[in-house]
């Protein structure tokens, strides 16, 4: 199956990403405490769709998943770590591809303490410019629940459009809930970024 040959060949060994201030690395077990510190907060798990971690037994759990993901050359997320001082401070990863439709979508979570701070966007911006030039994407969309407006404006500020809601789209924690459906096209990317380019080669 060529799509599976297309995943292996780009998350068989996951590479480092690298912004103005963040790294975007693999997921290890020295990221446990820091995980433990942004998953534990309600105010954070509130918008999420996986349960507020609970104690470090939790947070290890899913990191050695994620590891799990990283040895079978499967999708897995990015750790994002701040270069100032090496501090793990959330993840974002493609949570789902379709080789096939050349179609993708990123999900990220990011500590409340580093919220407002453009962290997110810089975060997705990279990563979305890794879809486009490196797996043969042309569609990537992000979703969040309709009372996550901090989450719909790093999707607004990356450049994506609004497509409308998905009513009763999701069904977490008991709950139906409403979603937002956001997208950005390669072409559109393109055009945002092209200023950037130019202004690095002048």
């Amino acid at each position: 199956m060529r799509w599976f040959y297309e995943i292996e060949n780009v998350f068989g060994n996951l590479p480092v990403l690298e912004t103005e201030r963040l790294l975007l690395r693999k997921v290890t077990l020295d990221d446990v405490e820091d995980m433990y510190e942004y998953g534990s907060n309600e105010d954070l798990t509130k918008y999420v769709i996986w349960e507020t971690h609970k104690n470090l037994s939790d947070s290890k759990e899913f990191i050695e998943f994620v590891r799990t993901q990283y040895e079978n050359k499967k999708v897995s997320p990015w750790g994002i770590e701040l270069k100032e001082n090496g501090k793990f401070i959330g993840t974002i990863d493609f949570v789902s591809w379709q080789p096939d439709h050349h179609a993708a979508e990123i999900g990220y979570v990011l500590s409340q303490d580093y919220w407002g701070k453009g962290i997110a966007t810089e975060a997705a911006n990279e990563v979305i410019a890794f879809g486009f030039n490196h797996m043969d994407l042309i569609r990537i969309q992000a979703k969040c629940f309709v009372e996550n407006r901090g989450s719909a404006r790093v999707m607004e500020k990356i450049g994506m459009s609004f497509e409308g809601i998905r009513r009763k789209g999701m069904f977490v924690r008991g709950k139906h809930r409403d979603l937002n459906i956001y997208s950005i096209l390669k072409e559109e990317f393109a055009t945002i970024h092209q200023p950037e380019r130019e202004n690095a080669h002048s």
